[in-house]
């Protein structure tokens, strides 16, 4: 029946969701720097440790051979051409002197994966060839077979290419997928302005006759209290008591025609959209200013189109705000539209409950547990609870809405209450 957020929550969600990004990646320098010294490190230790005959001693040449072909991996995002240059050719170096290859042989292959993920095909082919050469001559170096030399030099780089261009093309797929879900937050946050500004403009007409109401009522007054100014005084003073009254209600319902809208965008909005349509077309009646004695005939209409509506009021019923009634008319009315579109349900309860500082709405249908059970506002809206929520706010309301523990979904309004005498009493 309404399935959205209050206006903001996606832009503040998705502003928190970037920030609780940046917390859980590490910067990629700093990563890159960690590597570059662990395989300097781990270069060094196995050089040491691992001696095999046949191979110079590792000393402080080899120390410092080791540490220039693997530092420079600290900088192979930034200048992968170079760095594979530098890798490659310290390596060869290296080996050239009589070194054991160690773990120096993985320095030019990373360098490798990291030029085919951040260059195109073309500049990882000439890299790739690079490479192959740089392995053959280790493979040569350690007295390997010609097959065996010839299967490194062909298996090692392509499997560095394939595994680089892989990681290329998903991070172009993360770049897209990141413009794409910007757009349609973007696009999310505007349905979501236009549909709130729609409802306004609706709630702006219906609380103008409001305030006509009170301007008829007090013209009548007037008139009546001058007309008997002089032959009956106490008519006049009690004219002149209803003024003040109903004046008092029209400055309230004026004050939040006037909050209602000052907007903080341009949006013209000026039919009233398509729920003010529906909800109009479910009324069926002229009247704009519906109140809580209208509950009654909205149920029946809707036991017309095949759902029972069980309408329950408790406490002691008292004079309220035509702006504050027309909201709980609303509000049930779109609440109960959306049970006969999307709900599926022959049965709704409306339960109106009356208490010393609020007025209680609970609209609830019965069905399944689980999503299936929860309706959508009209074909593809999702807005019917944005509406709802605005018109609960302009009055100081609250309301929420949710599953049911026991399967199908519930409205709860909450409006405080500004009591006053009914006009003449």
């Amino acid at each position: 029946m309404f399935g959205d957020r209050p206006r903001g929550s996606r832009r503040e969600g998705f502003g928190r969701g970037r920030v609780r990004a940046r917390i859980r990646r590490p910067d990629p320098r700093v990563v890159d720097a960690i590597l570059a010294v662990a395989l300097a490190a781990g270069g060094c230790v196995a050089g040491q440790q691992f001696h095999p005959e046949g191979w110079v001693r590792f000393d402080a040449t080899a120390y410092l051979l080791t540490c220039a072909l693997s530092l420079p991996l600290a900088l192979r995002r930034r200048a992968p051409v170079p760095v594979l240059i530098a890798s490659g050719s310290m390596y060869v170096v290296y080996l050239a002197v009589g070194y054991q290859p160690s773990l120096n042989f993985w320095a030019p292959v990373i360098a490798l994966v990291t030029l085919a993920g951040q260059r195109p095909p073309r500049s990882a082919a000439m890299g790739a060839v690079f490479v192959a050469a740089v392995v053959a001559f280790s493979g040569i170096r350690g007295r390997l077979g010609p097959a065996l030399v010839l299967a490194q030099a062909v298996l090692v780089p392509v499997v560095a290419v394939v595994i680089g261009d892989g990681v290329r093309r998903l991070a172009q797929r993360n770049r897209q997928l990141i413009l794409l879900t910007a757009r349609l937050e973007r696009e999310q946050e505007e349905r979501a302005r236009r549909a709130i500004v729609n409802e306004r403009v609706r709630i702006a007409r219906e609380l103008h006759d409001v305030v006509a109401h009170h301007m008829s009522v007090i013209t009548v007054q007037v008139g009546l209290a001058s007309y008997v100014f002089d032959s009956d005084p106490r008519a006049a003073r009690a004219a002149l008591d209803v003024i003040g009254d109903v004046g008092r209600d029209a400055l309230d319902e004026m004050r939040r025609l006037l909050s209602l809208l000052r907007v903080d965008f341009d949006e013209d909005g000026g039919s009233g959209g398509a729920e003010g349509r529906r909800a109009d077309a479910v009324d069926g009646a002229a009247d704009p200013m519906p109140g809580l004695d209208r509950l009654a005939d909205l149920a029946e209409r809707m036991s017309a189109v095949g759902v029972t509506v069980d309408l329950t009021t408790e406490g002691v019923p008292r004079h309220l705000a035509p702006g504050l009634e027309l909201c709980v008319y609303r509000i049930v009315q779109e609440a109960l539209t959306n049970v006969v579109k999307h709900a599926g349900t022959p049965r709704a309860d409306v339960r109106i409950r009356h208490l010393s500082d609020r007025l209680c709405v609970s609209i609830a249908n019965d069905g399944p547990r689980g999503a299936a059970s929860r309706p959508r506002v009209g074909p593809g809206t999702g807005h019917g609870l944005i509406g709802m929520r605005e018109r609960a706010k302009i009055l100081g309301g609250t309301l929420s809405a949710g599953e049911r523990p026991e399967g199908g979904f519930r409205v709860h309004l909450t409006l405080p209450l500004d009591t006053a005498p009914p006009p003449g009493g």
